[in-house]
């Protein structure tokens, strides 16, 4: 893919002798050390400082420094008043406002839109340290303290919010961010490719008005870029249809609808003779192409028209051929031009090994940050996502190409980490990414990468262009455990099985060396139904999986376990579903310690769903398909208590939903039933809560189950029913740190070194 010039081929805004800032200050005490009399710009962010490539604030501050800015940050300021967005002073070019790493929604709410105590990118773990909605409050101060600087708006909860989209904690349609906040600019994905632009832009003196076609940003307009051509929506929504190239040699188009397969097998033939022609090379149908969505007023109120809408955003997310998106909100409309163009390797190479110096701001002193104390010692090798679940929101912020950094740039980065990061053990915590399991994957068609409008490369089945070669994960895993003083190289973020199976030899090298006892992954469901609405493989890739995971662990002498992931109340499961699900578990003695309930995220196709109740995977008609959503409390918490079915708290919405589905059998103390029938205990307490008096015991209950309810009856007072990770999506299971009994039955300590994950920018 072309781009027009490169990250940092810039010329620096500050042409004087130009030194990094040991951190980018945040006080005037900061600036004054530096000779500063002002900022260029202020970031505005909803996390703590950690001057690290993990954190958002960090990278594209740093990537603005290293374009000659000065750079300051306010984080988590008291968004009570003005006063603390004005400790800086005014900015010469304008405010950069993100919530942080997390959606800020989701930061503090569970999925049963429970408040949270804590919050991992606070220092103490403290919670309340953020408003909610982050973004539109934080920008409406900016434009209190300095009512005429420009505010740019980024980060994954602005990307995610970049049109009209449903909001779960309202239950309804909102308007686009841009609206609400009313920012200047919004930047979706990853920031460093457009915010260069914007702020050097900014720096020569342009204004908004002259900013409306940067890729990768969306604006407010009264109509349509001018010289751009517009589409209705409703002319191209069609299940993987794609614009063909134009041909000039006359031969048929070639559409990616025809590139998919179960194998690898490339379609174009690019040694065959082609026809000598001297015709001009014809435009792209999308160049300069807008896509007229609904407007606001009518996706609010008409699902069909909101489905369709999610549906033609999605389509439009290829840098290679999406186009523009124009949606009316009353006059005026939202503007959003083509994706970004992904960072190449040397871009990403040069933003990864920009200044950080790797630990929180010393402005914290001795406060833990558990977000920081998580991926220290991990490093990011990759960026994207091109699996597609429809759960997740990664591939919307991210993009579908992915972008990966050399190994020397990976191999520098550990070297790095054993000399700036404080009591470094020798054990690197992760090398991965939004998915552990796709660096240097990808597309081995160009032409096709360029045209195509697949929502997944591997659903329903692995496109036959995709690249599954792991040779370069295996070289990097080897290269990394060889860096002198490295004893361990742990795999924590997810791995993707399918893609993993396709090359045995990664499993090998995986299991082998990069498993601490336990490895997660994560089937997220057993039945055909949730699956096929989740965007996932059958349970057949898991069984192939586990078979080459015992396998080679058996090779090399460990006892190791998976630990896979499941959601419950996921849309298009029904109660047999999970019923299903919860007698897989207990058929090989798996007992999940933590669950999540499916959390519609702002944009993901799974919320779409949630919301319409209809298959939005699908060109949406009249006559689409109906799917059923588990929305209402008592069928969420029946879902979320199958999947802990061993837990005593869920037993009596157990039993009462298999009476309902004619299921008794389920009910007892053999091996093979689900729950065990109430005891006297129980009983005693269904009677006092109905207001009836407590019968006699009956004979053949055992004591066993008396204990474990009222045991169950404690932990549910003091601590609910279950935990809610803060995974966007996707369910965690989190086991305590020691004397947990192994998934199959054996003891075993479990090491746990789950994490967080976040996008940059």
């Amino acid at each position: 893919m072309q781009v027009e010039s490169t990250l940092f081929s810039y010329k620096k805004y500050r042409a004087e002798h130009f030194e990094s800032a040991p951190f980018l200050p945040m006080s005037k005490k900061e600036m004054d050390k530096l000779g500063w009399d002002s900022c260029d710009i202020i970031i505005v962010s909803g996390d703590a400082y950690v001057d690290h490539p993990s954190f958002g604030m960090a990278v594209i501050g740093r990537m603005l420094e290293a374009q000659g800015f000065h750079v300051g940050i306010i984080a988590q300021p008291d968004w009570k008043s003005k006063d603390a967005f004005m400790q800086l002073g005014k900015p010469n070019l304008f405010f950069g406002v993100t919530a942080g790493n997390m959606d800020s929604m989701i930061n503090r709410y569970t999925a049963d839109r429970r408040i949270r105590t804590d919050d991992a990118y606070t220092p103490n773990d403290e919670g309340g340290k953020r408003p909610d909605r982050a973004v539109t409050v934080y920008t409406q101060r900016c434009k209190e303290a300095y009512k005429h600087i420009p505010v740019v708006i980024g980060g994954i909860e602005a990307s995610l919010r970049r049109i009209a989209h449903y909001d779960y904690w309202s239950d309804t349609v909102r308007q686009s961010v841009i609206f609400n906040a009313k920012a200047d600019i919004l930047i979706y994905g990853n920031a460093e490719r457009p915010l260069a632009e914007v702020a050097h832009r900014f720096a020569t003196g342009q204004t908004i008005d002259r900013m409306q076609d940067i890729r990768g940003t969306a604006v407010i307009r009264k109509e349509a870029v001018h010289e751009w051509k517009g589409v209705d929506s409703k002319e191209i929504d069609q299940l993987h249809k794609i614009d063909p190239i134009p041909n000039p040699y006359g031969a048929d188009d070639v559409g990616c609808e025809k590139l998919s397969g179960p194998t690898n097998k490339k379609v174009f033939d690019n040694d065959a003779p082609k026809p000598i022609s001297v015709q001009p090379s014809r435009p792209k149908p999308w160049e300069k192409t807008y896509v007229l969505l609904p407007d606001f007023e009518k996706v609010k109120v008409d699902k069909f028209k909101y489905a369709h809408a999610s549906r033609i955003l999605h389509q439009e997310q290829n840098p290679g051929c999406g186009r523009a998106l124009f949606q009316m909100h009353g006059a005026r409309g939202v503007w959003v031009n083509p994706p970004a163009w992904p960072l190449n390797t040397d871009e990403m190479d040069a933003v990864f090994d920009l200044a950080y110096k790797r630990v929180p701001h010393p402005f914290y002193g001795k406060a833990k940050i558990p977000a920081y104390d998580m991926i220290k010692t991990s490093i990011n090798i990759m960026r994207g996502c091109f699996g597609g679940c429809s759960f997740c929101s990664i591939t919307e912020h991210e993009g579908r190409i992915i972008q990966s950094r050399s190994q020397e740039s990976i191999i520098k980065e550990i070297k790095d980490i054993q000399d700036k990061v404080p009591g470094f053990t020798g054990v690197i915590s992760d090398l991965g990414g939004p998915t552990a399991n796709m660096y240097r994957l990808g597309c081995s068609s160009e032409k096709a990468e360029t045209t195509c409008r697949r929502l997944s490369c591997v659903f329903p089945s692995i496109c036959g262009h995709l690249n599954t070669d792991h040779k370069h994960t295996i070289d990097l895993y080897r290269a990394a455990r060889d860096v002198p003083g490295i004893k361990k190289v742990m795999i924590a973020s997810g791995v993707r099985y399918d893609l993993a199976t396709e090359d045995p030899r990664y499993v090998k090298e995986l299991v082998q060396h990069h498993v601490g006892g336990y490895l997660k992954i994560a089937p997220e469901h057993t039945e055909e139904g949730p699956l096929n609405k989740m965007m996932k493989p059958g349970m057949g890739t898991y069984d192939k999986f586990k078979e080459l995971f015992d396998k080679y662990s058996k090779e090399a002498g460990k006892e190791q376990y998976l630990i896979p992931y499941f959601i419950s109340a996921h849309p298009g499961t029904k109660d047999e579903d999970m019923l299903n699900l919860a007698l897989w578990l207990k058929e090989r003695k798996f007992k999940l310690d933590q669950v999540q309930n499916f959390y519609p995220s702002p944009m993901a196709n799974a919320t779409t769903i949630y919301h319409t109740e209809l298959n939005s995977l699908k060109n949406v008609k009249k006559d689409s398909e109906v799917v059923t959503v588990p929305k209402k409390g008592r069928q969420r918490k029946l879902h979320k208590a199958l999947l802990r079915y061993h837990d005593p708290a869920g037993w009596p919405l157990i039993r009462e939903a298999l009476r309902d589905m004619k299921r008794e059998d389920l009910i007892g103390n053999s091996p093979h039933q689900l729950v065990p029938a109430e005891g006297r205990h129980e009983r005693n307490a269904i009677a006092k809560q109905k207001g009836q008096k407590a019968k006699p015991g009956e004979k053949g209950l055992t004591r066993f189950s008396d204990n474990q309810f009222k045991k169950g009856q404690s932990q549910k007072r003091s601590n609910g029913a279950s935990s809610d990770s803060k995974n966007n999506g996707q369910s965690r299971n989190k086991p305590k740190s020691s004397g947990r009994k192994a998934p199959f039955g054996k003891s075993k300590p479990f090491k746990n070194n789950n994490k967080q994950r976040s996008a940059a920018g």
